[in-house]
């Protein structure tokens, strides 16, 4: 194994974990804050649009070519 394909499979178990780990943070957030269900919709749509967005550059990245 050369060092380019353990660090796309690091970058991809550990970015998984990261993004795990973050929307654990926010339910925990929600949770204590008492925000109920529509209070935690909001936390997880507005805090979870930048994970979507980091995928979605992802993927546009490798579609192109870039």
């Amino acid at each position: 194994m050369n060092e380019a394909v353990f660090s796309q499979i690091a970058m991809l178990v550990l970015l998984t974990g990261l993004i795990v780990w973050m929307g654990f943070i926010v339910w925990d957030l929600a949770k204590k804050s008492q925000a109920g269900k529509f209070g935690t919709m909001a936390l997880f749509t507005v805090l979870g649009a930048g994970v979507v967005g980091f995928i979605i550059k992802t993927v546009l990245v490798e579609i192109m070519q870039i």
